[in-house]
């Protein structure tokens, strides 16, 4: 049974830091995307980051780039999520995802698309 856990959302002030963690468990991540995704009160879903497992590239929302990374843990199962200079905008439930690759990076398709296995959130909420 696949599935995806994400945590270490909080509350935090803004310009503080947060490491998000997805961890899978049925499956190890060795051949899906991992996505970080986000969702404000009457927002639409955002694709945050993501990392391919095919080349490790990573890919970031233009409001993120240079605040946010994403990175593997040790182990083929983790994902984390290091947020750093937060906003209040930034404020929202965060979800990971992981996408198949099959026929390589899936990484650009999945944060436009959609990804095939999605975990609960976390919510991360920045006080101004």
């Amino acid at each position: 049974d696949v599935q995806l856990q994400a945590s270490g959302g909080g509350l935090v002030q803004a310009g503080g830091s947060l490491r998000l963690s997805c961890a899978a468990s049925g499956f190890t991540f060795d051949d899906y995307a991992i996505g970080w995704f986000r969702q404000a009160p009457g927002k639409e879903r955002e694709g945050v980051s993501c990392i391919s497992s095919v080349d490790g590239r990573t890919y970031y929302a233009d409001s993120v780039k240079g605040r946010f990374t994403i990175s593997t843990g040790n182990t083929k199962n983790t994902v984390y999520l290091q947020m750093n200079s937060l906003k209040p905008e930034d404020t929202a439930v965060y979800y990971c995802a992981a996408r198949m690759e099959p026929y390589g990076n899936s990484c650009p398709v999945g944060l436009r698309y959609g990804m095939d296995y999605w975990g609960k959130g976390t919510q991360v909420t920045v006080s101004s």
